[in-house]
């Protein structure tokens, strides 16, 4: 039975946090799948692809949220345990401070899964993902072939018997604008510089326009796309790990690690409210108000957080003594009212 008993307890804990875990990842990551589409594309061949991609960056997006989830999730056991009297028949299979030292493991548990999501995890997935989000934002830039033709804006309609990655064979193209007409064994659009390049080989080229006049065989043909520019990968702050971060020679990724560092503090002091939250009992009251007091309080510390990063990165006089010294003694403000709320 004191299995069953923490079982349930594990269950129910994790449960909450991962229904609200769920319902925020699920509405960022339809919003990460807008953002890539940005309405101005034709989605019906790359939809499922752009889905796909957008999970990988998902492990990065859920290290915001973790302190609120803790935070929630100990809101929702606190009551539902108040509600239905539950810890009058959990104490019959766990004494309190076997209830105590369970919460405490859970919690530190979900702090190093925290640590190694935020170090490793979401580093190696978010690598993968702008290299794919890349590849179809360029990829969308040229719009996508659809019964062996393509067609570039109202710049080159390309036809083709078939096509193999980003070749194309037996094809026969019109550049509108210089009046071009090709006939060529195949095309490959490649990458410059910045743009993309149309790359036909032996064939046949027809101009008729007003500067010229001639029909020409060929080896090799390379058409830029000037219109087109492509995008390149850089390297944003969720590429580096916190030592990267700190060790990096720009000053706001070298802030940015140091925020870092905060938010593992800032997760230990959630921690300690939540583990607080849990064992607070009031039978005869509804503590809807004094959740809702400590978690503006919550938010109010990562409001301030967001305002210490930017004047960090902004104003050469506010220096990192500065960004700790005023972020520990709210933190530990934070600390002091919540125990007196839920007192």
């Amino acid at each position: 039975m004191i299995g069953k008993a923490r079982s349930y307890i594990i269950y129910n804990y994790f449960k909450y946090i991962l229904i609200i875990l769920s319902i925020f990842v699920g509405l960022i990551w339809i919003s990460q799948i807008i953002r890539i589409l940005e309405f101005q594309y034709s989605i019906s061949t790359q939809i499922f692809e752009i889905a796909g991609t957008t999970l990988l960056a998902i492990p990065s997006f859920i290290n915001p949220l973790v302190p609120f989830l803790i935070l929630i999730g100990s809101f929702m056991i606190n009551t539902k345990i108040k509600n239905s009297n539950e810890i009058t028949i959990l104490k019959q299979y766990l004494s309190i401070s076997k209830l105590r030292g369970l919460f405490q493991t859970l919690i530190f548990l979900i702090f190093i899964i925290f640590i190694l999501n935020n170090e490793i995890i979401s580093k190696y997935f978010y690598e993968k993902y702008k290299i794919q989000e890349l590849e179809i934002r360029n990829n969308l830039k040229l719009g996508s072939p659809a019964q062996n033709e393509f067609h570039i804006d109202d710049i080159v309609s390309i036809f083709f018997e078939e096509k193999v990655d980003d070749k194309f064979y037996d094809v026969e193209a019109i550049i509108y604008n210089e009046n071009q007409f090709i006939v060529s064994k195949s095309v490959l659009i490649e990458l410059s510089k910045s743009n993309f390049n149309l790359v036909f080989t032996n064939g046949e080229r027809l101009i008729l326009n007003d500067s010229e006049k001639s029909q020409t065989v060929f080896d090799k043909f390379t058409y830029i796309l000037q219109s087109k520019k492509y995008e390149k990968l850089l390297k944003d702050k969720d590429h580096y790990n916190t030592f990267e971060l700190i060790s990096h020679a720009e000053k706001d990724f070298k802030n940015f690690g140091h925020n870092r560092i905060f938010q593992y503090f800032f997760l230990i002091i959630i921690g300690l409210v939540s583990y607080k939250i849990i064992f607070f009992y009031s039978y005869k009251k509804n503590n809807l108000i004094k959740f809702s007091l400590i978690f503006i309080l919550v938010l109010l510390a990562q409001i301030l957080n967001s305002y210490l990063v930017y004047l960090l990165n902004n104003y050469g006089t506010f220096g990192l003594k500065y960004f700790y010294s005023i972020n520990f003694i709210f933190l530990s403000s934070l600390y002091f009212l919540t125990t007196k709320i839920i007192k």
